[in-house]
């Protein structure tokens, strides 16, 4: 039997990087996935194909994470759909990075409002079911700069501190009903968006990390598979690092 055979799982930000490979590791260990993104686009069609491959449930929406009244439409629609949501991911994120003395208002609030509003919105549409079947992984995409700070990116590291007291504080309110809640900081994992950065940037990263290399977004997505199943099930309200040892 599949760890995860018979859950549901909603994964925000899953058309691509990181998000895209958790949909597929939790599908690939027997959870249906319903996944969004901003838009639903040909990458959604062929997540879409790759799980169904499965043998399992998918299907993808169109929702912006960071507006409330849309993310409630769309947590109704997939409990719908699939009958119980049992696994929140909350991943979906950008970057607008630059030093604060050049950062504009509107960088500032674009970013807190998809990195961490998003995750009050999914958490909140989402936690009046888990608590009613009273069971339930909320699992929140932080990041070690949320932990550490780094220069020129105030506003992703404010974005990402917050996610960690937000985590603590539902592990509290929740638990009582069974329904856990953990936080993931990866480091520097290899997306489409450090594979854009310079050879000799990604060497100097690289260099500060004990394990001399960096992630993939499948050492994320196997944490994430531990979190959500009921091997994690004496867990809750932690914040896990996946980053070689860089923010040790």
């Amino acid at each position: 039997m599949k760890i995860l055979e018979g859950k549901n799982a909603l994964v925000t930000g899953g058309n691509r990087g990181i998000g895209r490979t958790i949909a597929i590791t939790l599908a690939n260990h027997g959870a249906s996935v319903a996944f969004t993104d901003l838009t639903y686009d040909d990458q959604s069609k062929s997540l879409e194909s790759e799980i169904s491959g499965q043998g399992v449930r998918v299907k993808g929406y169109a929702s912006n994470a960071a507006k409330f009244d849309e993310t409630e439409k769309t947590a109704e629609e997939i409990k719908k759909e699939f009958g119980t949501i049992d696994i929140l991911v909350n991943n979906a994120g950008i970057t607008k990075d630059t030093l604060l003395m050049r950062m504009t208002e509107e960088q500032w609030d674009a970013v807190i409002n998809v990195n961490l509003k998003s995750v009050f919105n999914f958490t909140k549409a989402v936690q009046k079911y888990m608590l009613k079947q009273r069971s339930g992984s909320i699992i929140n995409m932080s990041s070690v700069v949320g932990v550490s700070g780094n220069a020129g990116q105030s506003n992703y590291s404010a974005s990402k501190a917050g996610i960690l007291g937000f985590t603590k504080s539902v592990a509290k309110e929740l638990g009582s009903r069974n329904v856990r809640c953990n936080a993931i900081a990866p480091g520097f994992i290899m997306t489409e968006m450090t594979s854009a950065l310079p050879e000799d940037i990604r060497e100097k990263w690289v260099e500060r990390i004990p394990l001399k290399r960096e992630g993939t977004p499948e050492d994320v997505a196997n944490l994430t598979l531990f979190l959500a199943s009921d091997l994690s099930s004496y867990i809750t309200g932690q914040v896990i690092s996946v980053c070689g040892g860089m923010n040790t």
